[in-house]
């Protein structure tokens, strides 16, 4: 298994950038003060994850909770580029992306955020399917006689 080196948040131009990993789902996050915007593949949040089973508390809650546990909300905008998995993958992506960056806008919300879990990289997978199984796990089923 090869290690992965922790991207550490960098000032490009206005804006602080920081990347966010979960499954399939890679999300660069850019960000900047502002007014309390997110953007994601330059649409509005809500509206591109919009028509799927999430509401919009359920969105706001998940994306903004960095923001929430650091006192910022409304301080800074969110642009988020995301690509690859599914749409819990990349919502949890860019979530951690805005922690991350979070952490290069000061150094002390480090404790806050991994305290609340936020800063670690969930290195949950899909395992692979086998040759001979059904399923990755899944076998023929045995018959005595």
């Amino acid at each position: 298994m090869t290690q992965q080196v922790a991207r550490l948040p960098k000032r490009v131009g206005p804006y602080i950038h920081a990347v966010g990993r979960r499954k399939e789902s890679v999300a660069r996050v850019y960000l900047r003060e502002g007014e309390g915007r997110i953007w994601v593949n330059g649409r509005p949040a809500e509206e591109y994850f919009a028509g799927f089973a999430f509401s919009k508390e359920y969105i706001q809650r998940h994306l903004l909770t960095p923001f929430y546990i650091t006192g910022t909300l409304g301080r800074y905008d969110v642009k988020a580029r995301v690509e690859g998995g599914g749409i819990t993958g990349q919502l949890e992506a860019i979530r951690l992306g805005i922690a991350r960056a979070l952490v290069g806008v000061d150094p002390e919300f480090k404790k806050r955020l991994k305290d609340a879990g936020l800063l670690t990289r969930d290195a949950r997978e899909v395992e692979r399917k086998k040759y001979g199984r059904r399923k990755a796990r899944k076998k023929e089923q045995y018959s005595k006689r």
